[in-house]
């Protein structure tokens, strides 16, 4: 049975978007294991305390993720 996990800074990801995220992730799953197995296929989606996460050794916080996904310089 496939579990999927990934892993996010907390507040990053609205609950549709991580809705979004495991549906998707899942379908990518079925394409290659068969729809058999859509019904077995975990998917668990962690938050990462916001600084808890490190990059080339700095922490990396929600609003800098934010900063960076509106296309603005971390």
């Amino acid at each position: 049975m496939p579990f999927i996990n990934v892993k996010v800074i907390e507040g990053v990801f609205t609950p549709e978007q991580k809705t979004q995220i495991a549906e998707r992730l899942t379908d990518a799953m079925v394409s290659v294991e068969g729809e058999n197995m859509r019904g077995v296929t975990w998917c668990v989606i962690d938050e990462v305390r916001s600084g808890d996460w490190a990059i080339g050794g700095q922490g990396l916080t929600t609003e800098a993720v934010q900063a960076l996904a509106a296309g603005q310089p971390a």
